[in-house]
Formats: structure tokens, C-alpha cells, sequence
């Protein structure tokens, strides 16, 4: 997997997991992309020239963020590279805090959280697009 610079043209090019695939109407959108990729810090992964992933922090203030991936169906070598990409992404960042949402109902986004060094705070209704519950996860460094 090569990792480079996120552009808007990624995210276009990404066909989402079907666990995100709500979100596919939101990479449709004129700007969202443009948006990601200016709100903060954020990369690509390519693998054999499709775009296999996509994540980011935006940033809320000068010490807390708000992390995003956006995944596609990669297999599980693919995303062996995806994980390890984004661990040293976020322990580049400079933040004290790094948030995160997850579908409540996601097993495998709340794994992949843990994994990734979150731990839960809390649930929010009504977080989602479709109005599905979330719940919030956060990195903190003391």
C-alpha cells in the first residue's frame, strides 16, 4: 500500500465497505471532499492503483480533533496496511485529544477503536445520518 496526501479526487474514487455504505451519498457531494482534505490532516492508501482508504483528523482546536476513516473492501492483508498506516498517522498528531464516532450497532468499528488505542466515553443519539446511535470514542494523552 502507498500512502499519499489526501485529495478530493480519493475520496470520489472510493467504493465504501458495506458497513459505511450510508455514507456514500455524503462522497456524492460537491465540496465534501475538498472539505476533508482542507479540515485537516489527512491521507489516502492506494493499493494497485485504487483507492482502498481514506482517513483523516479534523481539527477542532489547536489540542483536539476529530478522527474519520473511510474504508473500502479491502482485503485483509489490505487492511493490516490500512491499520498500521493510521496508528502512526495518529501517533504523529500533536493533539492531546482525539475523538472518534462509531455506529453503535458496528462490532467491527468498536474493535477496531480499541485496537487503535481509543477508549469509549458514551453513546450519542441520533448521531448518525439515518439517525442511528454513535458512540463516542477518545484518545488522550495526560
Amino acid at each position: 500500500m502507498r500512502v499519499v496526501a489526501l485529495e478530493a479526487a480519493h475520496l470520489a474514487a472510493l467504493r465504501l465497505q458495506d458497513a459505511q455504505a450510508v455514507l456514500a451519498p455524503l462522497l456524492d457531494e460537491p465540496g465534501y471532499g475538498a472539505m476533508l482534505a482542507g479540515a485537516g490532516p489527512a491521507f489516502a492508501g492506494l493499493a494497485d492503483g485504487a483507492v482502498i482508504g481514506c482517513a483523516g483528523v479534523v481539527m477542532l482546536s489547536a489540542q483536539r480533533g476529530h478522527a474519520w476513516a473511510l474504508l473500502g473492501k479491502a482485503s485483509p492483508a489490505g487492511f493490516v496496511a490500512i491499520h498500521r498506516a493510521v496508528v502512526g498517522f495518529l501517533d504523529r498528531q500533536p493533539l492531546r485529544r482525539v475523538e472518534t464516532a462509531v455506529d453503535s450497532d458496528f462490532a467491527a468499528g468498536h474493535r477496531w477503536a480499541r485496537m487503535l488505542g481509543f477508549s469509549r466515553e458514551g453513546r450519542m443519539r441520533a448521531y448518525g445520518l439515518d439517525g442511528r446511535d454513535a458512540d463516542l470514542y477518545a484518545r488522550v494523552r495526560i
